[in-house]
């Protein structure tokens, strides 16, 4: 039987979450999902992605681990019931290195003891199985943004520009811009960091997930279509390419 709850009659795609849960913030989070129920992770990969996440998986205890213990995430969404070790213990070890990163736990053990034991490990939430996504969704959202104040701001400003990460509408004057996803979080993370330099290695781990260089365009290529989407037509130009360094948002 399946961990996660049927689906309600919407599709856990942004538009329809949004309108299901209007305080749920969308920016994008980097999430460590530590499942072993291969047909669960997979629908919460994809449905973690649609909802504009990036979603690292690990299907045993001790690769969760060293994965939670050796990279940045926003939050860790962890079984509690693991091959090779068990949820609590892994929780119990990333606090005792110094490791705050929010962890939600989920298990098919849904007692108040069982929810106690969690917590008292380290977990910060504690979700019992069978769950819903939007459930789950508004959890993680939540433990995201009190362990993150800076991260807080739901909308962003350059000029005339306006990205609004709850709606997931950009505009530019007042005229519509229509953005694919992966188009929303690279204006999403330029417009975080609005006056820096963003280098191709910054562009690569925050919005493709690659910790490496695939030696491909594929930065040029968004970033032209970026460009073409949001300075066409305008006199002021606010995407600047810094050469030799890597790319900026100003006005």
């Amino acid at each position: 039987m399946s961990s996660i709850l049927p689906a309600p009659e919407f599709a856990p795609g942004p538009d329809s979450l949004q309108s299901a849960f209007p305080d749920i913030t969308l920016g994008a989070m980097k999430v460590l999902l530590i499942e072993d129920d291969r047909e669960a992770a997979s629908y919460l990969i994809q449905a973690l992605d649609e909802a504009g996440h990036v979603t690292h998986h690990a299907s045993d205890g001790e690769t969760g681990y060293a994965m939670a213990s050796s990279m940045d995430y926003d939050v860790l969404i962890v079984d509690r019931m693991l091959p090779r070790r068990d949820g609590l213990s892994i929780v119990e070890s990333l606090r005792a290195e110094g490791n705050k990163t929010p962890v939600l736990i989920l298990s098919a053990l849904g007692e108040v003891d069982d929810r106690v034991t969690g917590l008292r490990a380290g977990g910060d939430d504690y979700l019992a199985k069978p769950y819903a996504f939007t459930e789950l969704l508004a959890r993680i959202e939540v433990l995201a943004r009190r362990s993150s104040p800076s991260e807080a701001a739901t909308s962003y400003e350059v000029g005339d520009l306006k990205l609004d990460r709850l709606s997931r509408k950009v505009d530019r004057n007042g005229e519509a811009i229509l953005l694919q996803p992966r188009e929303f979080r690279l204006l999403e993370y330029l417009m975080k960091n609005a006056g820096k330099v963003v280098t191709r290695t910054m562009l690569l781990e925050n919005v493709w997930d690659y910790h490496f260089d695939p030696q491909t365009n594929v930065i040029d290529v968004h970033m032209s279509r970026l460009r073409s989407k949001i300075d066409k037509g305008h006199a002021n130009p606010l995407l600047h390419t810094i050469r030799g360094a890597g790319y900026m948002i100003r006005e």
